[in-house]
């Protein structure tokens, strides 16, 4: 199958990457469009499968899925740019454009000689180490279609086929939340500088006992409060600090900070 990824960005980049470090694809079965010449050769110097143009139009035409990575602003003016690419229903337009709904892509491709599958997909930045907890939503599109999208994502990391109500959330919990988890490593770090580690060690420390952290609840399949229970024997030191963390707010502050950025 043959991708063609619209903008060179940090999600549309990251996708790139992470399809080109699968495996899966040759020389030529990956394009990358941008208008930055140089987005484009960072690119190709670290992946030379990575084939690359600054025409959006002539990347589409030649894939069989048009993955569109765009700032919402300029997502209808693209897509409407590659309108001439879809000219076959086995033709794939899949959106990471955030806040981009269907009614908003199937009428930027009313135009289009033959209407394409529509899939809406949040992936997060960790796509780019195969580490992607991303969420995929289908419209118009047939089983095999929608098997495809998931198989291909599914290479970069954890996939969920959800309903498109349920992308905002997602979002929230896997993009967004990249930067949350990513700002209590730090937080921790820090702590441990103080208690006299140094930082770049601290980081490693922390970062690793993060990703323990979840695979113990991805392997086993456990509620966080089971391992939790596994580590704060009574009296202890790990009970003391939780109840440290939870008297400063901790868990009142995690899910405040999910709402805001929901809006409510």
């Amino acid at each position: 199958m043959k991708i063609a990824i619209i903008g060179a960005g940090n999600m549309g980049g990251a996708i790139a990457c992470g399809l080109a470090a699968s495996g899966e694809y040759k020389a030529g079965e990956i394009v990358c469009a941008n208008p930055s010449v140089g987005k484009l050769d960072a690119l190709r110097s670290r992946y030379e499968i990575i084939s690359t143009t600054t025409d959006n139009l002539t990347a589409a035409k030649g894939a069989d899925m048009v993955i569109v990575a765009v700032k919402p602003w300029l997502a209808e003016g693209v897509i409407k740019q590659i309108l001439g690419a879809f000219d076959s229903p086995e033709k794939m337009l899949v959106s990471v454009v955030a806040d981009t709904s269907f009614a908003q892509l199937r009428e930027w491709v009313s135009q289009s000689k033959s209407q394409p599958a529509l899939f809406r997909v949040i992936p997060n930045t960790a796509i780019s180490v195969g580490e992607s907890m991303t969420f995929v939503a289908a419209d118009g599109a047939t089983q095999e279609q929608t098997d495809a999208v998931m198989s291909i994502f599914s290479k970069m990391g954890e996939t969920m086929l959800v309903g498109e109500k349920m992308l905002e959330v997602g979002m929230i919990l896997a993009s967004c939340g990249i930067a949350f988890a990513l700002r209590y490593i730090r937080a921790a770090a820090e702590g441990g500088v103080e208690l006299g580690c140094p930082a770049a060690q601290a980081t490693r420390i922390v970062a690793a006992t993060l990703k323990g952290a979840a695979e113990l609840l991805l392997q086993n399949n456990t509620h966080p409060e089971l391992e939790i229970d596994k580590v704060t024997t009574a009296g202890g030191i790990t009970i003391k600090g939780l109840n440290e963390m939870e008297h400063a707010g901790f868990s009142s502050a995690v899910i405040r900070g999910l709402k805001a950025s929901a809006g409510k």
